[in-house]
């Protein structure tokens, strides 16, 4: 039995198939960020899926692509903690940028590759390897265009009263905004990355608003200048996208594509479909 995971912070899909593809069961646990989480967290969130802790013993290999495994260092970390859970797999641990390579890119394509989701990402393929010429701080400082830095913005925009007042009484219904609250989950609770990331949702919805546009397309104007054209030939490759930001704002994504002569090319949800097809073919 093989297991493909696809994790982001705030969740991962999990998908067993076998020697021909076919898919014996699929998951989803929380985000098993390493960059956030103690390994007893990690523990702890594959203990809570019933299907991962009844077949443990039976996986034979384990696909690992993540949020916060850029680094030989939270590679190295995770994979002791699988090696130790699933006793009988062979680990192989990656950033999440390789699912989302697997998923967009035809074999041999060269391509930008960028993630949009709770946090962001972008590489080069050259057809064989993957290539990053930021690497990214996280959420605090990084993450351009990503739901936790425009979950940020909004909450700014609210306690500063830049908020028009229509949206405002929107905002204070969907969310609650109490000081108290806020404060608690950005600094003691975990995951504040994917906390600030609900707050995108907002965003989304209202993107027709001449304030959200703003926001929006402050965003991607900052991760093409930022990320993309970070790369000489970012205007001769088609430019790849996977999350959920990219793709709820494809449309707001092209319209900025136009207006800097950039390749739109595929935009999905989520790699995890795509990684299947990916790891049939590359046994």
């Amino acid at each position: 039995m093989r297991l493909i995971v696809d994790s982001g912070s705030t969740k991962a899909d999990w998908i067993a198939i076998n020697e021909e593809g076919k898919v014996l069961f699929t998951t989803q646990t929380l985000g098993l960020n390493p960059e956030i989480l103690e390994g007893n967290e990690i523990i702890d969130r594959l203990n809570d899926r019933f299907d991962i802790l009844q077949n443990k013993k039976e996986a034979t290999h384990l696909f690992f692509y993540g949020a916060g495994c850029g680094t030989e260092r939270m590679k190295l970390m995770l994979s002791q903690i699988f090696k130790e859970y699933f006793t009988n797999a062979i680990i192989s641990v990656e950033e999440d940028t390789y699912a989302a390579v697997y998923a967009t890119t035809p074999k041999g394509e060269k391509a930008i590759v960028s993630i949009l989701g709770t946090g962001s990402n972008c590489s080069y393929f050259d057809g064989k390897e993957l290539h990053q010429k930021v690497q990214s701080l996280g959420y605090i400082v990084m993450d351009d265009c990503s739901g936790n830095v425009f979950g940020k913005e909004l909450i700014r925009k609210y306690y500063f009263n830049k908020m028009p007042l229509e949206l405002a009484l929107k905002f204070e219904k969907e969310y609650d905004l109490n000081a108290d609250a806020v404060k608690s989950k950005l600094y003691k609770e975990a995951n504040p990355n994917a906390y600030l990331a609900t707050y995108a949702k907002f965003l989304i919805q209202n993107k027709d608003t001449e304030f959200c546009r703003k926001i929006i397309f402050k965003g991607m104007k900052s991760f093409v200048k930022n990320y993309i054209k970070q790369y000489d030939n970012c205007k001769e490759v088609p430019v790849h996208f996977v999350g959920s930001i990219a793709f709820y704002l494809k449309e707001e994504l092209q319209e900025t594509f136009d207006k800097y002569e950039l390749k739109l090319g595929n935009v999905l949800r989520r790699p995890i479909d795509g990684l299947i097809a990916y790891h049939v073919t590359n046994k």
